[in-house]
């Protein structure tokens, strides 16, 4: 399905029968609660997400329907045309917050998977000694997404570099042509959990910054070109609407 930009869609809280543990984002107070749904791979079907902060620190996590991380996309062979699965928070912040062009589009943390490319040069998730054929693993993006219509009616994709021209770019941006950075930071799995624990440099202001939780499939354009990275489908949105209303604790 394609994200719902502009529609609005009703938010139904039921109760869940997944047992997370006491520090799972379903039982945290403020969390965005989403209905289970039956008709959803049970590992993107989104129970809750939240963020809470610790200094300079924000966890971002989701607690699922069934084990998180679980499925990953099919190797195709090549990039072009390849799929990436991911779980993200799309955040009220603006991207200057982690080193990108200011007033850009939607700053959103991502987990992803994607088997036939590698997007983090500088670490090796797989721990092999090769940093460039580990993409399968679950690893972390800061991403820019804006409404594209080259996507299709209402869809986003990650905001392209056109080129000639030079953006501000976070320093371990990968190198791709879009507004893309690889920080690092490691996915961690509990059960039907994810959590990314993110770092922000002491000047920038977190309190109250509003946040979603989405499951989605990404398509790299078979030709390599504009728009680059596009949001293909959404497995699942926590608020139903992306209304981002979760309020950083």
């Amino acid at each position: 399905m394609r994200l719902p930009w502009i529609s609005v869609a009703t938010i139904l809280v039921g109760a869940s029968s997944v047992a997370a543990d006491g520090n799972h984002a379903l039982h945290q107070e403020g969390a965005v609660i989403s209905p289970s749904d039956a008709g959803k791979v049970a590992d993107f079907d989104i129970l809750a997400a939240h963020a809470h902060r610790n200094g300079n620190t924000v966890t971002f996590h989701m607690t699922t329907n069934g084990t998180a991380g679980a499925s990953v996309p099919a190797a195709t062979g090549a990039v072009g045309g390849s799929d990436v699965w991911s779980y993200v928070w799309p955040t009220s912040l603006d991207p200057s917050a982690v080193g990108f062009e200011g007033g850009t589009g939607i700053l959103a943390m991502a987990a992803t998977s994607h088997p036939d490319f590698d997007d983090t040069p500088l670490f090796d998730e797989n721990g092999d000694g090769d940093p460039a054929n580990d993409g399968i693993e679950w690893h972390s993006h800061w991403v820019v997404l804006i409404p594209t219509e080259a996507c299709g009616p209402g869809a986003l994709a990650v905001r392209d570099i056109p080129e000639g021209t030079s953006p501000r770019l976070p320093a371990t941006w990968p190198g791709f042509p879009i507004f893309l950075d690889s920080p690092g930071f490691t996915p961690l799995f509990d059960g039907p959990e994810i959590t990314v624990n993110a770092g922000f440099a002491s000047s920038v202001e977190l309190d109250g910054f509003a946040y979603d939780g989405v499951t989605s499939a990404l398509r790299v354009n078979a030709s390599i070109h504009a728009p680059l990275l596009c949001v293909t489908d959404v497995f699942d949105i926590a608020s139903g609407d992306l209304s981002l209303p979760g309020k950083l604790q």
